[in-house]
């Protein structure tokens, strides 16, 4: 019998999982915090660890750094909030089988777990992603191929059909085979990280490693070690010598995403790599010599970044060599199409269905919806949907209530610039706006958050809850 732990501070949530679990075959053991969860795997050994991202005393993030270290063989699945997104991709990076969205669905949750089970890594997680690498590199096309040959480069990236998206593309073919640096810019979930791997795949480098780090979820006091590598007791806690992705990334590329969150130290030592091409591990006195391009990726603006002394001016000139902006999804409706037919062949072959088409009732919702999380959101939407779908059609009673809700077209309209709305929709969707650019900004941080919104915390909440934030 597998067995599978549930880790969660919502004490219904992990009753009515177990109850649900061991009806289905499996031994299901609780926890509420991940402390208690760290003792249980002390103790017993665990094929699938199911836990919530946000627990009382640690991120599920760092339960799942440390399964992955000690519990090699126990797949992970995390449950994550439907406006973290962010979050969620940052799991998978970290090691996670897969993730899912409250609210919990019974089919939706049985099949993630049953497939996680019977198709669980068999190799760590840095294997599976050299295996991926080494894939992608065996079949990456002749460095410098014109615009018209782009197909041929990585399924994962969808070409656009919009004047717009011909330009991106024009402009990825055209700056691929140098050795430039490239800002890539865009809103969250627009597929910065998939133009950087374009860039790489058509560059003279499309053999050798390319490296991604997301600087958004990197602790300041262990930036350094993670680009630069660390000596043996260069810190507590670091009992031998380590490389860093500089390293890694040696010969290839390293793609640096929401570069703007690192700290000023950080970012100039990264500015010395640019200019040097060496770099010292933390700890060390030997400089180390390093061929690597820097792709970095952003969704704030930069210039602002600078002007207001967060970001070095200095390093930003020498990363904006050349710079590509991705539009957000609410402004390319005309493209909505293609990109649905492309993520519901990408959610059949993943889930084993045979959903031909969507109706045309969930595309008026998809047409009337703000994504927020944009392409990342709606590759997750219809793959839930997929998965809910009782036919051959995707109809709308597979969407989540984001989709269907009103306040959901308001926001839409309010982005473009739409009328239609009454003046208490209005300030609504702005006011949700604001609070939602306040907490990006803060980095999730309620406290300041509220502060700079010169309210206090139990209405920053408040508002929190009723917006759906």
């Amino acid at each position: 019998m597998k067995r599978i732990l549930v880790v969660d501070d919502d004490l219904d949530t992990c009753s009515l999982l177990q109850r649900f679990l061991s009806k289905h075959g499996y031994e299901v053991d609780t926890a509420g915090t991940g402390l208690k969860a760290q003792e249980l795997q002390a103790k017993k050994s665990y094929d699938l660890l199911i836990s919530d991202f946000r627990l009382p005393d640690m991120q599920g993030l760092e339960l799942l750094k440390h399964s992955k270290r000690s519990y090699r063989d126990t797949e992970v699945v995390i449950i994550t909030g439907y406006s973290d997104i962010r979050m969620a991709v940052e799991v998978i990076k970290y090691g996670a089988a897969d993730y899912i969205t409250k609210p919990l669905y019974p089919e939706e949750l049985l099949s993630l777990v049953n497939s996680t089970l019977k198709n669980g890594k068999e190799a760590h997680p840095g294997d599976a992603d050299k295996k991926q690498s080494s894939s992608k590199r065996a079949k990456a096309p002749t460095p410098g191929s014109p615009a018209g040959k782009i197909k041929s480069a990585s399924p994962a990236y969808i070409e656009g059909s919009s004047a717009a998206s011909q330009r991106i593309n024009e402009d990825i073919a055209l700056v691929a085979p140098t050795p430039m640096s490239v800002i890539i810019t865009g809103e969250t979930g627009t597929g910065k990280e998939f133009v950087a791997q374009r860039i790489h795949e058509l560059s003279t480098r499309a053999r050798n490693p390319f490296v991604a780090i997301d600087c958004g979820a990197l602790p300041k006091d262990i930036a350094g070690s993670e680009f630069f590598g660390h000596e043996k007791g260069a810190f507590t806690g670091a009992v031998a010598a380590k490389d860093g992705r500089f390293k890694q990334a040696d010969g290839g590329t390293l793609f640096l995403d929401e570069i703007g969150n690192l700290s000023y130290e950080v970012q100039l030592k990264l500015l010395r790599v640019l200019q040097e091409r060496k770099y010292t591990r933390v700890g060390g006195v030997k400089d180390i010599a390093v061929d690597v391009r820097v792709l970095a990726a952003t969704n704030e603006n930069l210039k602002q970044a600078v002007a207001e002394g967060r970001f070095r001016e200095d390093l930003y000139y020498r990363l904006n060599e050349f710079a590509i902006d991705l539009r957000p999804l609410r402004e390319r409706r005309e493209e909505m199409g293609l990109f649905v037919s492309h993520f519901l062949k990408e959610a059949n072959a993943l889930l084993d269905r045979s959903v031909e088409e969507v109706s045309e009732e969930v595309m008026q919702h998809f047409r009337a919806y703000a994504w927020p999380g944009n392409l990342r959101e709606m590759r997750n939407v219809i793959k839930r949907g997929v998965l809910l779908s009782r036919g051959k059609r995707m109809e709308a009673y597979s969407l989540p209530e984001e989709l269907t809700r009103e306040q959901g077209r308001a926001a839409y309209q309010a982005a473009a610039g739409e009328g239609g709305m009454s003046l208490k929709e209005t300030a609504e969707v702005a006011e949700r706006n604001k609070i939602a650019r306040v907490l990006k900004e803060t980095g999730n941080n309620k406290s300041k958050a509220a502060r700079l919104l010169n309210i206090d915390r139990k209405t920053l909440y408040n508002k929190l809850k009723a917006y759906d934030l």
